[in-house]
């Protein structure tokens, strides 16, 4: 299997993965739509986007390659450091370079790297196996004169009655009413009386309530004084990774180090692949969870975005 084939497993699970040395791949989820122009409907996806600035090697793409082909940390690392070469001479060579399922990248006329991703590869894992659906349009007007056509080839005939039937029908409608109105009135009275009556027992429930108050006492002798506590709770799915740690101590000492400057750190524990994740913190929404990323990354750039899996 080639680096491209680990970096495209791992952006179905994770929104974040570097490729040491060149950059950073990034994921955001969009959610379905549709195309006007094409007609089509469109699953939801993860839309992929490059960043030059994130290098520094986080350990996750070295150790799932290590734990795939059974390598040693470092031979994985050097693999690595290889594609990487691999890379930089192709787009010195040809200006461009294509990393399988996953995008091109081109150098412009400026000298400026740039990232054009796939379209026909979704990264979203809840949208696996969903495609694109044509829209079929409805001819409303197609069938609108359909029926037009129906209503001059067979039009609709009216037979009068006999007017002697209609005096019958008058007498009964008279006597429905009438009975309606007699029904409506006797309703109507029973109807006050039930809220008379409803209205006098409320009225003396609430005068023995107001009795049993005041007959009440309360005496407290010594009140205990008030007390305050702030909790702070972290919760959410996005957390902003600061290491992962083959030693479970090591875990917890930079725990440690991070509280002391300052930092609301935390162990999450241990990963599929063997790794004790420590997280500066964790937020409930993308946006507050990438705010965070982007000042934390100020000092410390190998720092990433996990999103937890539900």
């Amino acid at each position: 299997m080639t680096i491209a084939t680990y970096i495209s497993d791992l952006l179905y699970r994770y929104e974040c993965v570097i490729l040491p040395g060149f950059g950073a791949f990034l994921s955001q989820k969009v959610s379905a739509e549709f195309n006007e122009k094409e007609q089509n409907f469109y699953p939801p996806k993860k839309q992929l986007s490059f960043n030059s600035q994130l290098k520094k090697n986080d350990g996750l793409l070295a150790n799932y390659i290590a734990e795939v082909e059974n390598l040693g940390y470092k031979q994985a690392v050097y693999k690595i450091e290889e594609y990487v070469q691999q890379l930089q001479l192709q787009l010195e060579k040809d200006k461009n370079f294509t990393i399988k399922n996953i995008g091109t990248f081109k150098v412009s006329e400026e000298g400026k790297l740039q990232f054009e991703p796939l379209s026909n590869t979704n990264f979203l894992a809840d949208a696996f196996g969903l495609s694109s659906i044509s829209a079929i349009s409805v001819s409303r007007e197609v069938l609108k004169k359909q029926v037009e056509d129906l209503e001059e080839k067979a039009p609709i005939l009216f037979t009068p009655e006999k007017r002697a039937s209609s005096s019958y029908l008058k007498y009964a409608a008279i006597g429905i009413l009438a009975l309606g109105l007699t029904g409506f009135t006797g309703l109507k009275l029973y109807s006050n009386q039930v809220s008379e009556h409803n209205i006098a027992e409320q009225q003396a429930a609430e005068s023995q309530l107001q009795q049993k108050i005041q007959e009440a006492t309360f005496i407290i002798d010594n009140p205990l004084p008030e007390i305050t506590f702030t909790v702070t709770n972290q919760s959410g799915d996005y957390h902003i990774v600061a290491g992962a740690f083959r030693v479970e101590e090591n875990a917890h000492q930079k725990v440690t180090e991070l509280r002391a400057e300052g930092h609301k750190a935390r162990y999450i524990g241990e990963n599929k692949y063997g790794l004790h994740q420590v997280v500066y913190s964790s937020y409930l929404t993308r946006r507050d969870a990438i705010n965070a990323l982007h000042k934390v990354q100020r000092t410390n750039s190998g720092s990433w975005l996990l999103v937890q899996e539900l």
